[in-house]
């Protein structure tokens, strides 16, 4: 199986090179992720060119790709990425970005409240502990839901490429 062209260089442009020992709280993470996907966004914008020569019989494929860039680092944010990498090197960038993931969650995580909620609730510090190896998949998973769409430079990005190239995508492509 071939990955597409977006899978080429994905957060091997920012996400890869995150400290996880800078990154101790969400809003940290946050701008880190915006930054990736902005990163992303005007790497694909820059290889437009290149993919419309190959593939010039459809005019949408822009907006598609960055879509589902989108997507992709949603996955990888989540710790529900397919994609292993292309080769060793690749891989072993890619299981670094997992564990700096989880390193960064486990930081988030200690981070949360213990105070029991109304009503007996669990606190949110009970509520993601992490029975599963500590990849932290629910909070990482809720994490995602509630910044993606305050990630504004990401949609900046877009929208800039989609005033550029008229008429390849509509006003109203949700890119979340």
């Amino acid at each position: 199986a071939c990955a597409p062209f977006r899978r080429l260089f994905l957060c091997d442009q920012h996400l890869s090179h995150m400290k996880e020992d800078k990154i101790d709280n969400t809003h940290k993470l946050l701008v880190e992720v915006c930054l990736a996907a902005k990163h992303e966004g005007e790497l694909l914008k820059g290889y437009h060119d290149k993919y419309n020569a190959t593939y010039s019989d459809s005019r949408s494929q822009l907006c598609t790709v960055l879509a589902r860039s989108f997507a992709d680092i949603g996955d990888i944010i989540r710790g529900k990425d397919l994609f292993i990498g292309y080769d060793k090197k690749d891989r072993a960038r890619r299981k670094q970005l997992e564990e700096n993931l989880i390193e960064i969650f486990g930081k988030i995580h200690e981070g949360l409240t213990t105070k029991n909620g109304k009503n007996r609730q669990k606190s949110a510090k009970d509520h993601y502990k992490d029975d599963n190896g500590g990849n932290y998949y629910q909070l990482r998973e809720d994490w995602w839901d509630a910044n993606r769409k305050s990630m504004g430079c990401y949609h900046d990005v877009t929208l800039e490429v989609i005033r550029y190239f008229r008429g390849t995508c509509s006003n109203d492509t949700d890119f979340g």
